[in-house]
């Protein structure tokens, strides 16, 4: 039946009648992407015969149909039939008629773009190659026909060019010589098909179609349009292979640089093509590229300012006054020559620089020096100096990314010249900041200039520099707002401004007024606010809600100071109220205007309520009103909480019955956002209002509140319980409120307080919220404390209470006796007391739990008149429960930091006596210690000397555990006594013994901590002696080093970044393997491989990921991916892991550099996605499995988005193999979605 129907079809697509044609084509085409369509041996001639034919219709829309029936025919014929149509058209092409000729050449394209199987293509290429590479050889063939072939010939290299391999030096031997050509066309063709094929070539072919192109480029006899022609070709082959590129960058750069010094001054193309082949070799050969820097480096700053028609009389003159006067002669007499292109090279020039900056972030120190001491100092006063501004501030921006320290007095100087000269200075003097703040003067006389002028896109460019100038330096215009207020007036009132230039102007406005302090506007407050109010009431949205944005910035610098009135602000409140009130009483605007507006009123109320009190009741209901609508509420609660807080204490009166009714509903939605910022606001009504607001009212919030305390959302439950806090604690509640607390929030609490996940200021919020609740009217203490205690029984539904829950209880009860008073933390003690003297074999759960609350309570307060509750505590260290000793050891040691004179000596008394105990009483010792240098605190120098001593005598203890505590409490020690403790720790790096010299270095390590401490100074010249220790021949003191290393990277890297030269080489050497770190252990029926250094190789890479967050300055990933990367790629699960890490984000902040390696790369990530475990595998070990090919899969996501369409074919060959798995795909997809 479907052949009667097809046949049909066919005799009316022959028909005389074009809209028979039309229809019948149309209905083929349906037919043909039916899924059960079949045709059989000769229909199927007949049809691809008449399709053929169709092609060549008179009528457009015919033959475009016929094309579009191709996609499907080609998928449901034989090979052969596939053939005789691409050859038919492989003749139409070359030796029909000139107007069949573009048909043919798309439909030769879809063919080829929807061959069904690599078979039938690599048949059908066969069959094409030598007919379209005798198009483009033949003598004789016209400019079109050379133009099509290439077309077509770039199209199928793209897709098939490996497949073609055997044709690749027929095909390079025919695309060659039209890079020579006169055509223009034929060679731009040219080079795209070269760089097509190019990806697949080998590096012979590639080395030969290099060596031609330079053979063109060396030759003085080419013509000048032939050598544009071949540095395209040039960086084309670049971006096409990659790294594969960079063997031939010896012939090439000099070649480049040559032409660009050398060209005629009227070559502008030249120069643009040679400056962006030499980006691409910056972006895709880093690691050849390197010793040819300085020279692209030079070249790029040199026409950065390049412009052939300018000259140095041409430069304008700086003065200002002259420039006011002079201001129509100056705009008149502009120059402008719309055949300039010399734009293009510096645009060139700005690209390879940027590409330079961003492939070599090791160098962005000299680059930032080179850039603006050798350029922008030089050029600020020409035409271009807006450029360059911006440039330079881009660089600082970048440098401050990356030196976030660099340009603050630094705490230590680098060289004893420093300590003796600049001890404070040198850093702040070198400064990128720094330097660019001498030269804001000649920006602003400059950028002065270009406001005055005439056009527009000058003026929007001018507002750009000051942007990034307010945005690198916030304070540097104090002094120049009389000379920029004129500019920004014109630009706002001017009637020739457009939308554009308003908003760059407004903004620029509010970055300038929210940066400075509010005294220096004052001189110029009339001139800057009227045009601002003006703009408030422009018809364009975006320009109206920028102005209102600077109407908020605007109010407080009117009035920054609530008691002093140096500054008459007066004649300024009614008309900025007024501007607003029309905003915001206008229901017919954009949404970010009436939110603009919501936000600004409620800033002026905040700042002028006093003397708009009369608006009031006419202000706050439209605001109450805009908290009923869906869209404005959240701004209009933020709003409420902006006035409830003003000193100013205003009647709110007229709605604060009605807001907190509205407040308390906005508890129940769905919006996270909102029941967050209503939370906050009603806080703040409560602190600021509470005596205004009915105790009924209180009642029903505590109702609501009762619903957002759970662990499913830390944060809101600390705000809720904050806000319940708040109610407790103001006396106007009545008891009822008490009892509303206890019945609905009370239960819920305890429920919290048995989550494992809770903690920070969730935690805080939950202590607060108990001592709270213990000080409200009708509360029974012993009826809380025995509802705390209770939570830490098992329950039916969830089981037993985690370990951090216990210590949650235990705070919280801590909490809860000292706010009770000395009666009941005393009788509390004596309970837990007792609990410790019963059996400890039956009641180990209860004997814990008192454990940790005892600790809690003994650290925030004395509880030495407890007759030897020191021994009760180290009783339990014989407790056959391991989580008992561990309790009994955190409980003497917080008991101890309650009273040091007591406690202190009586631990290192028996950590000396009681070998067995040892352990648990270092862990004593260090809970004293950490507390001592978290608090500031410090020993008495006898006990320091005692400390110390006992600590070293541990340093070389066969247990692992107990060196790691010692070494935890030196380090936390060196906090408190860095000037005994540094020298001392640097001494025994010279230790024979091994584990000393590692606890040494460890301890350093924990000393290393992200607030600033005295330690810093007297470390700084001293760390290169412990971390030098990662050459030691031992592998634990190696590794100790590695991980203060990256401990030093992640809290304090200013400390490491003058080491890293050195360290980096060492550092990498630990990812390697090494064979005599392993060994084979004999376990009767089989042998067992150990491999030792696996923690020292993890360890290793995990210090790298750290290093590339915070040093990436100091580093040259080029070096480090391959071969130790790419070597860790297919190393352990431990390590494989943390090298995802790394290249996820080397990938994220250092493509160019991933891309040219990405062949190396491949064959680890494919073979551990491919990784199968054996049937007998056990569950941990597939689950290890998945999480592994998870992680291969997220880094090859990372790697997928930079790739782009140059890719590997190596990669692209990968994800076709992901895309072909279903399994493999599905996991791919949802990774990709995260």
């Amino acid at each position: 039946m479907a052949n009667l129907t097809l046949t049909g079809i066919l005799e009316k697509m022959t028909g005389k009648d074009k809209d028979y044609r039309y229809m019948a084509t149309s209905d083929l085409l349906n037919e043909l992407n039916k899924e059960g369509f079949k045709l059989d041996v000769d229909l199927e001639a007949k049809l691809s015969n008449i399709v053929i034919q169709q092609l060549d219709d008179a009528a457009g829309d015919v033959s475009g149909l016929a094309v579009k029936c191709l996609v499907p025919l080609v998928k449901k014929i034989r090979e052969q039939q596939v053939l005789e149509m691409t050859n038919k058209l492989c003749d139409k092409l070359l030796d029909g008629k000139e107007q069949h000729r573009d048909i043919a050449s798309i439909a030769l394209k879809t063919i080829v773009g929807e061959v069904p199987s690599p078979s039938i293509a690599q048949s059908v290429l066969v069959s094409i190659s030598p007919k379209l590479i005798r198009g483009i050889t033949a003598p004789g063939m016209s400019t079109e026909i050379k133009c099509e072939c290439l077309d077509i010939i770039c199209d199928v290299l793209q897709k098939y060019g490996n497949v073609m391999a055997s044709d690749h030096e027929v095909l390079l031997g025919a695309l060659l010589p039209q890079l020579s050509l006169n055509q223009a066309s034929v060679r731009k063709k040219a080079v795209s098909s070269i760089a097509s094929l190019s990806s697949s070539l080998s590096d012979d072919l590639l080395a030969k179609a290099t060596v031609e192109v330079v053979r063109l480029l060396k030759s003085k006899a080419t013509k000048s349009e032939i050598t544009r022609t071949n540095i395209q070709m040039i960086g084309a082959l670049s971006r096409a292979v990659g790294y594969r590129f960079g063997p031939h960058l010896g012939d090439t750069v000099a070649i480049l640089i040559g032409y660009c010094n050398n060209a005629s001054e009227n070559d502008e193309e030249l120069r643009e093509y040679s400056l962006q082949a030499l980006e691409s070799f910056l972006l895709r050969c880093p690691r050849d590229i390197s010793s040819y820097c300085d020279q692209i480096l030079r070249l790029t700053l040199e026409f950065l300012s390049y412009d052939p028609n300018f000259t140095d009389n041409m430069e304008e003159d700086t003065d200002e006054e002259s420039c006011v006067e002079e201001e129509d002669d100056e705009s008149a007499n502009e120059y402008t020559d719309d055949e300039d292109v010399s734009w293009k090279v510096r645009r060139a020039s700005a690209k390879c620089l940027a590409a330079l900056i961003v492939s070599r972030p090791e160098m962005l120190s000299r680059l930032y020096e080179e850039v603006y001491i050798d350029k922008f100092q030089d050029c600020i006063h020409t035409l271009y100096g807006i450029e360059h501004s911006i440039l330079v501030c881009m660089l600082v921006s970048k440098f401050d990314e990356l030196y976030p320290d660099f340009g603050t007095p630094f705490p230590f100087p680098t060289t004893s010249m420093q300590r003796l000269f600049f001890p404070d200075t040198l850093h702040m003097l070198c400064s990128p900041k720094y330097l660019l703040k001498q030269e804001v003067p000649k920006i602003i006389r400059s950028v002065n200039r270009q406001l005055r002028e005439k056009s527009i896109k000058t003026k929007v460019g001018a507002f750009s520099v000051l942007k990034e100038v307010v945005i690198v330096l916030p304070d540097c215009l104090a002094d120049h707002i009389g000379s920029l207020t004129p500019g920004i007036e014109k630009a706002l009132c001017d009637k020739s401004s457009t939308s554009n230039l308003k908003i760059e102007a407004l903004v620029f406005t509010r970055l300038v007024l929210a940066s400075h302090a509010p005294s220096v506007f004052h001189p110029y407050i009339k001139a800057i606010s009227a045009p601002v109010i003006s703009a408030v009431g422009e018809r364009y949205y975006k320009v109206t809600a920028e102005a209102l944005r600077v109407c908020g910035e605007l109010v407080r610098v009117l009035r920054p100071n609530f008691e002093a009135y140096g500054f008459d602000f007066k004649p300024y409140v009614h008309p900025i109220y007024s501007a607003i009130m029309s905003r915001l009483t206008n229901q017919d605007q954009d949404q970010e205007v009436k939110e603009c507006a919501i936000s600004c009123m409620g800033l002026v109320v905040f700042t002028f309520g006093d003397h708009v009190g009369g608006e009031l009741p006419e202000c706050l209901p439209v605001l109450v009103d805009r908290m009923g609508n869906e869209i404005t509420r959240l701004t209009a609660v933020k709003a409420f909480a902006v006035i409830a807080t003003s000193p100013l204490h205003l009647d709110l009166s007229c709605v604060l019955e009605h807001v907190i009714s509205e407040l308390t509903a906005f508890l129940r939605k769905a919006n996270r956002a909102l029941r967050q910022a209503t939370l906050g606001t009603l806080n703040t009504l409560i602190v600021g209002y509470g005596d205004k607001i009915a105790s009924g009212a209180y009642e029903v919030i505590v109702v609501e509140l009762s619903t957002l305390i759970s662990d499913s959302d830390l944060h809101m439950a600390a705000l809720a319980l904050e806000l319940c806090s708040t109610l407790m604690a103001d006396k106007r509640s009545g008891p009822n409120v008490g009892l509303t607390v206890r019945n609905k929030v009370l239960p819920q609490a305890l429920t919290l307080i048995r989550s494992s996940l809770l903690q920070g200021q969730a935690l805080l919020a939950l202590q607060h919220f108990f001592s709270s609740l213990v000080s409200s009217t009708n509360t029974s203490f012993d009826v809380l404390l025995d509802s705390l205690l209770s939570t830490a029984k098992p329950s039916a539904k969830s089981g037993a209470v985690a370990k951090q829950a216990l210590f949650s209880i235990a705070q919280c009860v801590a909490v809860l006796c000292l706010a009770a008073g000395d009666k009941n933390c005393l009788s509390t003690v004596n309970m837990l007391t007792d609990i410790l003297k019963a059996d400890s074999s039956t009641n180990s759960a209860k004997q814990h739990l008192a454990l940790l609350c005892l600790g809690e309570i003994g650290r925030r307060k004395d509880l030495s008149s407890q007759d030897h509750i020191e021994n009760i505590v180290i009783d339990s260290f014989q407790s056959p429960f391991e989580e008992i000793k561990s309790a009994a050891s955190y409980a003497l040691g917080n008991i101890a930091v309650g009273n040091l004179s007591k406690y202190l000596p009586f631990i290192l008394d028996k950590i000396d006596n009681q070998q067995k105990k040892q352990y648990l009483l270092l862990h004593s010792l260090k809970e004293v210690i950490v507390r001592q240098s978290v608090d500031k605190a410090e020993f008495d120098d006898s006990s320091v000397e005692k400390i110390i001593n006992l600590l070293f005598n541990h340093c070389e203890s066969d247990e692992e555990g107990v060196r790691n505590v010692v070494a935890e409490c030196l380090g936390k020690i060196a906090l408190i006594e860095p000037g005994k403790l540094v020298p001392e720790l640097k001494e025994r790096t010279l230790y024979p013994a091994a584990f000393t010299r590692a606890t040494a270095v460890i301890a350093v390590k924990y000393s290393i901590v992200e607030r600033q401490e005295k330690i810093d100074e007297i470390l700084y010249p001293e760390i290169s002696s412990f971390l030098m220790l990662i050459k030691d021949t031992d592998r634990h003191v190696r590794r100790a080093a590695v991980l203060a290393l990256s401990t030093a990277a992640h809290n304090k890297p200013n400390l490491i970044k003058g080491l890293l030269p050195e360290l980096l080489p060492l550092l990498y050497d630990q990812t390697v393997i090494k064979q005599e770190l392993i060994r084979t252990v004999d376990l009767g029926p089989f042998k067992h491989t150990v491999d030792d250094g696996l923690e020292l190789r993890k360890a290793a890479f995990e210090c790298v990921d750290t290093l590339l967050d915070s040093c990436l300055d100091q580093m040259n990933p080029s070096s480090f991916i391959v071969p130790y990367l790419s070597s860790g790629l297919d190393d352990h699960y431990d390590v494989k892991m943390p090298c995802h890490l790394i290249l996820s984000k080397l990938a994220e902040k250092c493509p160019s550099a991933v891309l040219a390696v990405l062949d190396s790369l491949v064959d680890p990530l494919q073979k551990t996605i491919n990784f199968r475990p054996k049937q007998d595998a056990v569950k941990q070990e597939v689950d290890r499995n998945e999480d592994m090919i998870r992680s291969a899969l997220r880094v090859i996501a990372s790697l997928n988005r930079i790739s782009g369409d140059d890719c590997s074919h190596k990669f692209k060959y990968l994800m076709n193999e992901i895309a072909k798995s279903p399994t493999l795909w599905e996991k791919y997809s949802s990774i990709r979605n995260e």
